[in-house]
């Protein structure tokens, strides 16, 4: 995307834009608002029983004492006016009152001091519960396509439950909400029989207003809910400049090429573009925040008035007048605010973008129905043709390649030719668009994926720093594996992988942390992180794995070590295949067979001494980085090099 392009939504898998509008709801306000309600009642087993129970016992005796507040103030006024009228004594008649009022309020106090570690408690175990079913969702589908798709980015942003902003919901926050509401209705209920029990015409009087409040109040909280969700998928892009703006490795380029001013621009002009609909909507709500107010009164004015009224004429005690005025008014905060009411309609669109998420994911599972042998045989790709999603720029084309166990097979070409695909094909992280990949006669589909990847030992081109210790970073090879932690294999691992000499040089060895951020930690060099992906890899075969595959594993090595260590990788391998990519023909010219692919397609196969008498594209190839490198000896010592010096480097 060009750096004046203002982001303009998502796009589907064939490049249609998806529609920024919040979808239409398929049902009733009332029913959507009571499934929410169920479905966050039903979270509650999340919290645990004992802290569930007393979160509900808290809001409920708090909501309660709202009604019974007024009850208690009605009665301490009418004991002091009765006092008054008969010249008794005031403390003793208002002793008994004035108790009952305070021992309520406190029961108040303290409701309001337990309720927010409950809440606290209750919410994140819940979200906690929520995050683990969505990472564990994300994971379901074997293949990354389903996963990289922007639909499937946006609504894993949706449902993570880890706000970063304050309009975002969490499901803990709906489930707290829900409680409040819920222990809100009984209160309302125990004022309505406060009120009723004065005169019933109170109740309708009253009632009607606040629940035509409450029902305005929650169409405003659901169309927020669905400007946030709008909103969402402009803070992906947004999340982008965010994360640049602090990260040490981009840090670089900005402060080099003087990008801070153009970054936070380009994000203040995304931010405005995305959150548009979210600040129209809280604008509207502003303005409509009036009819709330003037249903308010339109509810209590008519009731006091009436009241007082009779209060007056005798009708009514001032008992009563003060009863009424007490409860009236607090039977619109007891209904619920526009808090609770956006919170719960946000965690509504939370569990709807969830169960979307789930039916994407789940769509693109396969059957599984095959386990590979702890031996594999022959990996063979039969017709395959790829093209990522999306996109319809075939990668590859018509490729038929067999992959022999203990064979050290070269996969050369230039850039682009698809060569890091082929692998991802192979590792099963994405499906061939056409044609299909066997293991031992068994399609690559249906083979269970994570049994499969057991068998393989991989290093990407792009491969993981973990800010872990020097042994954790190369075990991790191993922890997919069935293989034991075995501390001897660790040593060989690093002698192959000429790790040993760093590990050595370290603060504290093999437990000296690779990262600055960490305390005692170091970061190493792009050579020194290819040697821990390769020792990482090695000991992946150590545990188990069957086949090797190293993509571009030493690129940013020098040339001999990168040749010796290529040496030192056959020797180690422990009778597992080795698949190769590398750009340097050099160093894959003893390897077993060479394929070059060239346009998505395999276009010469053979020994290098077979391809070399070819003298087709890998001979050219060779011959041009030969020459480049005999030149590079000569510049450095001025005397010609020996001619398979340049073929050696």
């Amino acid at each position: 995307m060009g750096p004046d392009r203002a982001w303009q939504g998502p796009r589907t898998s064939r490049g249609s834009r998806v529609s920024r509008e919040p979808r239409a709801p398929r049902t009733s306000s009332a029913l959507r608002a009571l499934r929410t309600l169920l479905r966050l009642v039903g979270t509650l087993r999340d919290a645990g029983p004992g802290p569930a129970s007393a979160l509900v016992a808290v809001r409920l005796m708090e909501r309660l004492v709202t009604p019974v507040t007024a009850v208690a103030v009605a009665a301490l006024v009418g004991a002091l006016s009765t006092t008054g009228t008969a010249g008794g004594d005031t403390v003793t008649a208002a002793l008994l009152p004035l108790v009952f009022l305070a021992l309520v309020m406190l029961a108040g106090h303290l409701g309001d001091a337990a309720a927010e570690p409950l809440e606290y408690l209750v919410r994140s175990r819940i979200d906690g519960a929520h995050r683990d079913r969505v990472a564990r969702s994300a994971r379901t589908p074997s293949d990354l396509g389903a996963v990289e798709a922007l639909e499937t980015q946006a609504l894993i942003r949706q449902v993570r439950a880890d706000p970063e902003h304050g309009v975002e919901t969490t499901p803990g926050e709906g489930t707290t909400a829900a409680v409040r509401v819920g222990a809100g209705l009984c209160g309302a209920a125990l004022t309505c029989a406060v009120l009723v029990s004065f005169a019933w015409w109170l109740v309708p009087l009253v009632l009607v207003p606040a629940l035509v409040t409450v029902a305005l109040r929650y169409r405003l909280a659901f169309a927020g809910a669905a400007a946030w969700e709008v909103a969402i998928g402009g803070e992906l892009h947004t999340d982008v400049w965010r994360e640049a703006n602090v990260s040490a490795s981009e840090g670089k380029d900005i402060r080099v090429f003087g990008l801070r001013d153009w970054m936070v621009d380009r994000m203040q002009h995304q931010l405005r573009e995305s959150n548009s609909p979210l600040w129209r909507h809280i604008e509207h709500r502003l303005r409509v925040e009036w009819l709330m107010f003037v249903l308010m009164l339109l509810g209590l004015v008519p009731a006091y008035l009436l009241v007082t009224q009779g209060a007056l004429a005798g009708a009514t005690t001032v008992t009563t007048q003060t009863a009424v005025l007490a409860a009236g008014a607090t039977l619109f905060q007891l209904l619920g605010n526009g808090l609770d009411f956006y919170q719960l309609a946000g965690a509504g669109r939370v569990f709807r973008s969830t169960d979307r998420l789930s039916e994407r994911l789940t769509e693109s599972a396969p059957v599984l129905d095959a386990v590979p042998s702890a031996t594999v045989g022959e990996i063979r790709f039969e017709g395959v043709g790829f093209a990522y999603p999306g996109s319809e720029r075939t990668v590859l084309d018509e490729v038929d390649l067999t992959v022999r166990p203990g064979e050290l097979l070269a996969i050369v070409g230039l850039n682009g030719a698809g060569k890091s695909t082929l692998i991802k094909l192979m590792c099963g992280l994405y499906r061939p668009t056409s044609g299909r990949i066997t293991v031992d006669g068994v399609d690559l589909a249906a083979l269970d994926p994570d049994r499969w990847r057991s068998r393989l030992s991989v290093i990407f081109q792009g491969f993981d720093r973990y800010p872990l210790s020097v042994r954790e970073n190369v075990t991790l090879g191993g922890t997919a594996s069935e293989g034991p932690d075995d501390g001897t294999a660790l040593e060989d691992v690093a002698r192959a992988s000429e790790l040993t000499d760093v590990v050595d040089r370290l603060p504290t060895g093999w437990d000296t942390p690779l990262s600055r951020g960490r305390t005692g930690g170091v970061d190493l060099s792009g050579g020194q992180w290819q040697q821990v992906a390769m020792a990482r890899a090695l000991y992946g075969v150590r545990a188990g794995a069957r086949f090797l595959v190293a993509d571009e594993p030493t690129a940013h090595l020098d040339v001999r070590t990168e040749f010796r260590l290529f040496e030192r990788l056959a020797a180690q391998r422990d009778g597992a295949g080795i698949v190769l990519i590398s750009h340097r023909l050099s160093t894959v010219r003893r390897a077993d067979r060479i394929v070059l692919l060239d346009g998505g397609r395999i276009t010469e196969e053979g020994t290098h001494g077979e391809l070399m008498a070819l003298r087709g594209t890998y001979a050219e190839l060779f011959g041009i980085q030969a020459a480049r490198f005999r030149r590079a000896d000569e510049d450095t010592d001025g005397t010609p090099a020996r001619p398979d010096e340049g073929e050696q480097a």
